[in-house]
């Protein structure tokens, strides 16, 4: 419709504020179909005369009229555009119901969060045609796989269930389970003063008797065992020829009674020989406590047992040993088979090479041993040892030491200007 009042009636309706009643005779959105109102057009013809009409009459005010009049006016030409532009424009959709579609807005639809396995960054989409454009706003899909752990929170959370505390009067060290049968990998020194019977706290903080099964001093290895009646987890043993310098090492126990402590750091050393023993050198901390318990690596599978660390000033110094897996196995199978310990055997002196070649010096040959019967001489260099590199005399007995009685060991020496391969039957020695 159009408004056929005044510019004066206009301006008082306005004071009074009265607005023209536009919307009165606008066609209501819940009408059925547009097309059945024939009036339809000729409504929005006489807003569009109204608004026209009243730009006329605004140019025509005389510039002496008072402010307070022409912002009148102005605020009534706002007020008529708006009603105009809030009229819109009627489509019927095909289910013959009327929608409002704005015409110049951008239409934003945002796609509910996909159902996923695993999670993925979120993802923005934008997609632009030649009318409207959409923004399509991925969120980041749901996930059934848990956080995700750091390498560290992940073999804690793996080991961590396996790792004890072990209670022996008023000494107190860490262990190991490693078998389902309830076998507990502990350090010898732990419990040599304890009798036959310690205190085990488990990792969920029952406390159990443990019956120890054996000790061997030489190499520091113990064995307990806890009858229980529930699944008892276990630690995975590892091999530790396929370690390398520099891979991550994770030491669990219980540090100066700190209950399921963990450290992290690195592999410093391997086949490092200390006090006659095989060990993996680390930098992770080793304190007062550990002892006995685990030293792990990526995989969460057991490399050593926490046993010594080299210090000046009495704490740790970031000079750790673990005794090599494989060494605390052989000792701990023949400890539960009750079975004297007996370890490889080669039957030589050696010492470190003094000249321009590495490798480990054979100083003597004990007379009718492996190394004898061989074929080994005295100044032989031995430079190899399973095709591994011998760099000198602790190499070689490191590489003897993790075996078993009866293996097979293949030497190169190098001999009078050769190198020479020779098999050696590996004997056996009480210790």
């Amino acid at each position: 419709m159009s408004y056929t009042g005044s510019l004066i009636d206009l301006e008082r309706d306005i004071a009074d504020e009265q607005t023209p009643d536009f919307e009165t005779e606008l066609p209501s959105a819940g009408v059925p179909n547009a097309g059945s109102d024939p009036g339809l057009e000729a409504r929005i013809d006489g807003v569009e005369d109204s608004i026209y009409s009243l730009d006329k009459r605004l140019q025509s005010i005389d510039s002496r009229r008072s402010w307070p009049r022409f912002l009148a006016i102005t605020v009534a030409a706002v007020v008529t555009v708006v009603v105009a532009f809030a009229i819109g424009r009627l489509t019927t959709e095909d289910n013959g119901q009327a929608s409002f579609v704005t015409a110049a807005a951008p239409s934003t639809t945002t796609t509910p969060p996909p159902t996923s396995t695993s999670k993925a960054p979120q993802a923005t989409t934008t997609t632009t045609t030649t009318t409207t454009t959409t923004t399509t706003t991925v969120p980041p899909p749901t996930t059934t796989a848990g956080p995700v752990l750091q390498p560290v929170a992940e073999i804690a959370a793996s080991v961590g269930p396996a790792v004890v505390q072990i209670e022996a009067g008023s000494a107190l060290g860490s262990g190991v389970i490693y078998d389902a049968t309830g076998l507990i990998l502990t350090a010898a020194h732990v419990i040599d003063t304890a009798g036959s019977i310690v205190d085990v706290r488990l990792a969920d903080g029952r406390l159990v008797e443990g019956s120890v099964i054996g000790a061997h001093i030489p190499t520091d290895i113990a064995v307990i065992k806890i009858d229980v009646s529930i699944d008892l987890p276990v630690a995975e043993l590892a091999e530790t020829d396929t370690l390398r310098i520099g891979d991550l090492a994770v030491a669990l126990g219980s540090p100066f009674g700190l209950e399921q402590t963990v450290t992290a750091g690195i592999v410093s050393a391997v086949d490092r020989v200390v006090d006659n023993v095989i060990m993996v050198q680390t930098d992770a901390a080793i304190n007062p406590g550990n002892s006995g318990g685990p030293l792990v690596d990526t995989d969460g599978r057991v490399i050593g047992i926490n046993d010594q660390i080299m210090t000046f000033g009495g704490g740790n110094e970031g000079v750790g040993f673990a005794i090599a897996i494989e060494l605390a196995e052989l000792v701990a199978e023949q400890l539960v088979a009750g079975q004297d310990v007996r370890l490889a055997f080669l039957g030589v002196q050696v010492r470190p090479i003094d000249r321009d070649m590495a490798g480990a010096l054979i100083e003597a040959v004990v007379s009718g041993s492996p190394a004898d019967e061989a074929g080994l001489e005295e100044g032989d260099l031995v430079v190899r040892a399973d095709d591994r590199l011998i760099i000198g005399s602790e190499a070689l007995r490191a590489r003897v030491i993790k075996r078993r009685p009866g293996d097979i060991i293949e030497l190169e020496i190098f001999r009078d200007d050769e190198t020479i391969s020779v098999t050696v039957v590996l004997g056996e020695i009480e210790i």
